[in-house]
């Protein structure tokens, strides 16, 4: 078989191993080092390198380096006119010894010829330069000829679309964090929004102050025991922290009575769930169900509450979970006609009320956490940070938390969740 034909086959398998390597490399680096070592191996090179371009810092970065010395230099700057010159070059050879006219030869001039240096190939990809290949003289000592500067071009153009490839990637990762840190200090803004407002809220309400906060974080807990993913569990404390908003329309001195309310006060109160809704509704929250929250949340399973006397199913289930924070916090907060009561008496009502004001199986993950947390199983404090250290120390309160979970029924047949046989959150 000739020799030019041995040659044209070693060039085409290289070429095809070549093209494998940079498709099915996952490791960049390594991937271009088999190039170089591919390209050197079909040409019979001795020494050369790989280099990327960064064009913020206009210089020539090595990535491969083979058989140069441990003092050849890493990165080589480019002049303006060596970038001009070099993208009209475009993808082809250039002879060292042929170059010295262009900055970018004068400069390194030394290093390259006491290396033996002869060929530079730009890397060209679309009219950008993303880097280039530098190698030495022959193993046969023999010229290059157009043949072998061919074969360098054509595995040339492989690692270049694979830099290029390699600087898209590199691209589209920087704009994915960047476009996260965007949504994550939108989403921080967000919240700081809703506990401002929440606060705001409160501050109306003297006695209460507070208590959107804490429904708030009440809200967290239950959705945490339930089970719910981290966007669901912001989704109810926002929930929390919110539904309360139509209180804003209601007249102080309702809300601050020192007394129990007459019939028509208790009217004008009543219309804060629908005032919320109507609120909330036109904005666009990330967190759809928390409008419903506002508007239902003294809703009853029995269908005793209001503003609609809706029973357990048609209630959604957002605002189950805010009902529930947000008589617990009613009865263990102190108020202007009646003192906080006691914590086994709360828990006793809740028990009492479960399938008839909340829904059971939110009552058993809300008294769950609590036990986990008087078991010394949750060390984070939720409810001593909410309701004081001595509050959630009680006699007896553990084992009082105990005894009603065993004799709570997780469900009745009237809850949403026992009569569809479905328990997804429908926040979001």
């Amino acid at each position: 078989m000739p020799e030019q034909d041995n040659k044209l086959i070693h060039a085409f398998g290289a070429l095809a191993m070549l093209g494998q390597e940079i498709t099915n490399r996952s490791n960049f680096q390594e991937t271009i080092r088999t190039s170089l070592h591919l390209l050197s191996g079909a040409i019979g090179i001795m020494r050369g390198a790989v280099a990327r371009y960064s064009r913020f810092a206009h210089e020539l970065n090595m990535i491969a380096v083979r058989q140069l010395g441990d003092d050849f230099p890493l990165s080589l700057t480019l002049t303006g006119e060596d970038e001009r010159q070099f993208l009209a070059n475009g993808l082809n050879a250039i002879e060292v010894s042929q170059a010295k006219v262009l900055p970018f030869f004068q400069v390194y001039d030394v290093s390259f010829e006491s290396r033996g240096l002869e060929l530079f190939v730009p890397l060209v990809v679309r009219d950008e330069i993303v880097g280039s290949i530098f190698l030495g003289e022959k193993a046969s000592g023999e010229q290059y000829t157009s043949y072998d500067k061919d074969i360098i071009c054509a595995m040339g153009q492989h690692i270049g679309v694979a830099i290029a490839q390699r600087n898209l990637m590199a691209e589209i990762e920087r704009r994915a964090e960047e476009n996260r840190q965007l949504f994550d200090d939108m989403r921080s803004t967000y919240h700081d929004t809703v506990k401002a407002f929440a606060a705001a809220i409160d501050c109306k309400d003297k006695y209460t102050e507070g208590h959107s906060v804490r429904v708030g974080k009440f809200s967290e807990i239950i959705a945490s025991e339930l089970g719910w993913g981290q966007d669901e569990m912001e989704g109810a404390a926002v929930a929390g922290y919110l539904h309360d908003v139509g209180k804003l329309t209601v007249e102080r001195k309702i809300i601050n009575a020192p007394y129990r309310i007459n019939a028509k006060e208790s009217a004008e109160l009543n219309k804060h769930p629908g005032v919320g809704f109507e609120i909330l509704q036109p904005i666009r929250h990330p967190y759809a169900d928390v409008p419903l929250a506002a508007k239902y949340h003294h809703e009853r399973l029995d269908g005793r509450g209001y503003p609609d006397g809706l029973f357990d199913r048609e209630i959604p289930y957002i605002a189950k979970i805010v009902s529930l924070a947000d008589s617990f916090d009613a009865m263990t907060t102190d108020r202007p006609y009646r003192a906080r009561r006691p914590a086994k008496d709360v828990v006793e009502d809740l028990k009492h009320n479960s399938g008839k004001q909340f829904a059971p199986e939110i009552v058993t993950a809300f008294l769950g956490g609590m036990l986990k947390e008087l078991n010394g199983g949750d060390r984070n404090k939720r409810f001593r940070r909410l309701l004081g250290r001595e509050y959630m120390e009680a006699e007896g309160l553990a084992e009082k938390v105990r005894l009603t979970l065993n004799e709570l029924a997780p469900t009745t047949p009237m809850t949403y969740v026992a009569a569809a046989g479905i328990g997804e959150p429908q926040i979001h």
